[in-house]
Order: C-alpha cells, then structure tokens, then sequence
C-alpha cells in the first residue's frame, strides 16, 4: 500500500503562512540605522543622574550669563556696602541685625558682616566671575592639549621626544606652589608696588598659567591615543592613497578622538573652578572687592563662628555646581563608551 502523496495545496498554505509572518514579524532594531553620536544621545538620556545633573550645570550657566539682568530685576548691586549706608542694618559689632545673616524679603540672602553688601548679588557675580575663568582656561587647555598631543603622536620621531619630555616636566612639576609663589611676580612685572592691580590683569594671569599647567594631562593622554591610532588599517589606507598628513588627521584621527577629549574636557572644568577659587581663597587670584567664589568663601571664613549664613551659600553652591558636574562627566563617559559603565 502506497503513502498518500501531499496535495499541492500545501505549498500553497505554507507560503502564505511565511508572507503573512514576514508581514507581521517586527522590523529590524532601529539602532542598526542610528549614528555612534545618536546611540550615545539614547543612552545620556536613559542616565537620570546625567540628565539631572546637566539641567543643574545649565542652570547654573544661565544664573551666569543673566547675572546682570538678574541683578536689575532684583535691584542690588553687589558693590554697594548696605550695611554701612542704611543704618540700623548692621549693628555694633558689625554683624548682620536681623536674624540668619539679615535674611529678609528685601535681602534674600542676608547681608555680609562689617560691609552689608548684598550677599544674593554678590553670589550671582561670583558665579558669573568664576565660571567665565574657567570656561575660558578649559577651552585653551583642551585646544592646546588636543595640537600638541595629535602632532606629537602623529609625527613621532623627535619632535614626539620633545612633546613628551615637555609633559613630564609639566606633570612632574608642583604647579599648585608655583601658582601661589609665582603669580605675584607675573603681576608685579606689570604693576608697580604702590599701584593697584587691575582686574584684566590678574584674570589674564590666571588664564595663563592656569593653561600652562592644565594642558599636559589631556596632550599625553591623546598622544598615546594617536600613537596606536596611527597603525590602524584606515590610516595606513588614507595614507597609500596619497592622503595629506592635514586630512589624515582630520578627517581619520579627529574623529576617532572626540570621545577621550569630550571627557577630559568635562572632568576639567570643575578642576578649574575649584584651582581658580583656592587661589583667589589664599589671596593670589582675584580680590576683594571683585565676586568670585574663592573670594566669598576666604571673606566668610574670618566670620564663619558668629554669622555661618554667608559661608552656606558660595560653599553649597560650588559644592552642589562642582558634584553636579563631575557626574554629568561620568554620564558622558558612560554614554559615549559604554564598556567603561560599571
């Protein structure tokens, strides 16, 4: 007896079950289609500790840049001694009247004792002060370290020798102590003993030596990065074909490199402010009368027993800007590689 044989009807319904699965099925994962830039953007904004912590950076960014307009708005000046010119504000010992530092609907933050300047204004302007300082040291640093690091790593030979022996001065050196010993030379080149030193001169000064110092870490770390980059088939292709070392490094480099240089560049920032203010704390950066950080923390110290109201706030607020940055750059680092998330 002979098997039945298969009607032909079943091809027929086997290949309508496959069209109607194909149909059906899902589509292929939309990360195959998306750009390294568009992942790591997915994955910052799955970090709600990233997330929080850039709106915390922004804020603080914006309170900077509209500190002037703030100030208006709010009708203080943070140069103007209150305490001095309206009497019945400070009392006899010089400390704030009213109570927690003189807080009160017309000063929000109280006043600051034996002067009763605005202590609200007066922390607006030094957080404009002191950002815009280490805003601007960081970018040196990062364009000088990303130059010297690419050319030493890609050039090799002696000039690699040279770049690298210039970096471990830099790294080796105590710049701290050279910052604090040796900023009052730098100023006093320019300023006579009995003359005052005027404010675009001791910025430019800490912007100078700060970025001398601060390009060393990042030059080597892109130096090595380069040095391994430099040996990858698609270099050695770029280079065969007749590429310029310009393009080479441009187009084939660079962008192999934004990662390490985007963290470096948000794990710098915050250095710098914290370095600024130290400086300005131990009396070698900006001075009193001039907002900064370092200058409120340093005037507040001598009073911090008796009225700890106008330490609280310049201390919280770097303590919340710096901490608040420091783990935007971790969620970047994370997004950007995420083999290094732990």
């Amino acid at each position: 007896m002979t098997p039945p044989t298969p009607s032909a009807a079943a091809p027929l319904e086997a290949t309508d079950e496959s069209v109607e699965k194909s149909i059906t099925s899902p589509a292929p994962a939309a990360n195959e289609s998306r750009s390294p830039g568009q992942l790591a953007w997915r994955r910052f904004k799955r970090d709600r500790t990233g997330v929080i912590a850039a709106f915390v950076v922004i804020f603080f960014f914006a309170i900077a840049l509209c500190a002037p307009l703030i100030s208006k708005l709010y009708g203080k000046d943070p140069y103007e001694t209150y305490g001095i010119n309206t009497p019945g504000l400070l009392g006899d010992n010089g400390f704030p009247v009213g109570p927690n530092g003189g807080m009160s609907g017309e000063f929000w933050f109280g006043i600051d004792p034996q002067l009763g300047r605005d202590v609200f204004t007066f922390l607006l302007y030094a957080i404009r002060n002191s950002l815009l300082i280490a805003t601007a040291i960081t970018l040196l640093v990062v364009i000088i370290g990303v130059v010297i690091g690419v050319t030493a790593g890609y050039v090799g030979g002696k000039t690699d020798w040279f770049l690298g022996r210039v970096i471990d001065i830099l790294l080796a050196f105590p710049s701290q102590l050279f910052f604090v010993a040796f900023t009052p030379v730098v100023i006093a080149l320019f300023v006579g003993a009995d003359e005052n030193t005027p404010v675009w001169l001791t910025v430019t000064c800490l912007i100078g030596l700060l970025t001398l110092f601060g390009w060393s870490s990042i030059g080597r770390l892109l130096r090595g990065q380069v040095l391994a980059l430099r040996e990858r088939e698609f270099v050695e292709a770029a280079r065969v074909t007749g590429a310029s070392p310009a393009r080479i490094i441009f187009k084939e480099l660079l962008p192999n490199l934004w990662t390490p240089i985007l963290i470096q560049g948000t794990l710098t920032l915050p250095a710098m402010v914290t370095t600024e203010a130290g400086l300005a704390f131990l009396g070698v950066g900006l001075q009193d009368p001039t907002p900064d950080w370092g200058v409120m923390i340093g005037y507040a110290a001598k009073f911090y027993q008796d009225d700890i109201t106008f330490l609280l706030f310049p201390g919280m607020a770097m303590v919340i800007f710096v901490l608040a940055f420091n783990l935007l750059g971790d969620s970047v680092r994370d997004a950007l590689d995420p083999k290094t998330k732990r």
